[in-house]
């Protein structure tokens, strides 16, 4: 559905449930994402920087811009502002 034209990254974590659905999603849509496992300490420490107060995942950015997790994601879609924010 997307061409590959924006950086996204989903910051996730092992057995995490919505991490998991927003992956499946950004997968069905032809989404290719970079997938930062939070277990690994480097990227924990690359979300703590960007979203100081966020505890939660996933965290998923597009070309550095924070959107959000994945209840923020399937709104997106849902209104039609996911593919602007892929394309423009």
């Amino acid at each position: 559905m997307y061409i590959d034209e924006k950086k996204v990254e989903v910051f996730s974590g092992p057995q995490c449930t919505y991490c998991h659905k927003a992956k499946m999603l950004l997968d069905e849509l032809g989404v290719r994402y970079i997938e930062l496992d939070i277990s690994n300490e480097k990227f924990r420490n690359e979300l703590m920087r960007r979203l100081p107060r966020s505890r939660s995942i996933p965290q998923i950015f597009v070309d550095d811009q924070h959107i959000g997790g994945y209840e923020d994601l399937e709104i997106l879609l849902k209104r039609g502002q996911l593919e602007k924010i892929l394309k423009n």
